[in-house]
């Protein structure tokens, strides 16, 4: 049963890779192969009972994740409702198109640190929308926030699913994997970056016009900045109401979400509803894009039969034996995070090796963290933060494939040559 899971999940990889030759929407394909798979788990289990508690497992980490993005994706539909990143974009003085790209690859990079590469992803590419016209120039920039959120991500607890995964399980501190990951994670984003920016040398930025809407006017300067702040804060806050509390990462969003929609309500609630209707949390939700994350439940769901089924865990087994490499056993499940999601690669990294065997901050974890968080920008769908901007700016897999997968390779590998000299510098 278990190569007929592996058989169903490739072909709905491929539909949904071939979205656009095929026609069929890529959310389609994602919730009829997680239908599929779950079928064929059912039927092949004689535990019935074990199979329904690992499902609800699958439900309710999947819709942690999926809580935590509607909740972002809305909150940034609020701040752009009310023109918030205008006090971002007023701040912006090149005219060069190289110049931004640097500006917005690193911002995103230290950005995603600090909140995580799902929300960095989901502000900065908001932000590049509103920017640029030229639907090519976003493309590109899309791609650049995805590696550079990836990165950001890959050196902070707080900055990716599966750099906290390790970090809450014990394997590796705070302090240790900022100041042994940073540097290769930087290297990781610098390569693309030096590459994309050397086709845009040259090239003149000429803002993206704004729209004339006579609704907008009624959106005075305090209100933006109040919304702005108060939405960014909610943001970056959200790490910190998980370490405060305990509470997983969603229901700080929620709870965010919730002050801001107070916040909303109040501040609009003597203007006649034809003035404000378009800038309440209500009509915010209207906006978000739901198919992407319909998109995102199915695949979720889907990976998650692998993992219960054991597949993932014998793949790691059998790279263990055959290849005998700890760098090359990681470096592959790297980029095996790259077509699959990488949290049950990582979690079934974190049941093969013990703590006895590995202790704290040893090479494997540490470096399962760079490969993990900077593997899944090699294709578009193999990181949260690739589905988001796919999402977003309706991103097609193969323009992706043609155009950024080079360079994300690149970047992976040089940034795996900079980890590993540097360990072998410092032991």
């Amino acid at each position: 049963m278990q190569a007929a899971i592996i058989a169903v999940f490739v072909v709905a990889y491929a539909a949904i890779a071939l979205e656009h030759p095929l026609g069929i929407n890529k959310s389609a394909t994602a919730l009829l192969g997680a239908g599929v798979l779950w079928i064929l788990y059912s039927m092949s289990s004689p535990d019935h009972a074990g199979v329904m508690h690992q499902l609800d497992e699958s439900v309710a980490s999947s819709a942690e994740i999926i809580f935590f993005l509607m909740g972002a994706m809305t909150i940034v539909e609020v701040i752009d409702a009310h023109n918030g990143f205008e006090i971002i974009t007023s701040q912006i003085r090149t005219n060069r198109l190289a110049t931004l790209m640097w500006l917005v690859g690193l911002v995103t990079f230290f950005l995603s640190a600090v909140l995580d590469n799902l929300t960095t992803t989901i502000v900065m590419t908001s932000l590049t929308k509103k920017l640029l016209d030229d639907r090519d120039d976003r493309l590109f920039f899309a791609a650049m926030v995805v590696i550079a959120a990836n990165a950001g991500g890959a050196w902070s607890p707080m900055g990716d699913v599966t750099t906290t995964m390790l970090w809450i399980g014990g394997q590796l501190s705070a302090v240790a994997i900022v100041r042994d990951v940073v540097l290769a994670s930087m290297v990781s984003l610098l390569v693309p970056l030096v590459m994309v920016t050397w086709r845009l040398r040259g090239r003149a930025f000429v803002p993206k016009p704004i729209d004339a809407d006579p609704a907008a006017a009624t959106n005075n300067v305090f209100e933006r900045n109040l919304i702005f702040f108060l939405g960014l804060g909610i943001l970056v806050l959200v790490p910190a109401f998980k370490a405060v509390t305990g509470l997983p990462p969603f229901m700080g969003m929620l709870f965010g979400l919730g002050i801001l929609w107070l916040g909303a309500e109040i501040i609009h609630r003597h203007k006649p509803p034809e003035q404000f209707e378009h800038l309440t949390l209500a009509h915010a939700l209207t906006r978000i894009d739901l198919s992407s994350v319909v998109f995102f439940l199915g695949i979720l769901l889907a990976v998650a039969t692998l993992e219960h089924s054991h597949i993932l865990t014998a793949l790691a087994a059998w790279l263990d034996q055959t290849v005998g490499r700890q760098d090359l056993i990681v470096l592959i499940l790297g980029l095996v995070s790259a077509i699959v999601d990488n949290v049950p690669l990582v979690a079934a990294s974190i049941g093969m090796y013990s703590l006895a065997q590995y202790p704290p901050d040893s090479f494997l974890w540490q470096f399962i963290a760079y490969c993990a968080g900077t593997g899944g920008s090699i294709l578009i769908i193999g990181s949260a933060a690739g589905v988001a901007a796919m999402g977003i700016e309706k991103i097609e897999f193969f323009w992706y494939l043609r155009r950024v997968s080079v360079l994300a390779l690149l970047g992976y590998f040089a940034g795996a040559a900079v980890y590993v000299m540097q360990y072998n510098l410092m032991h």
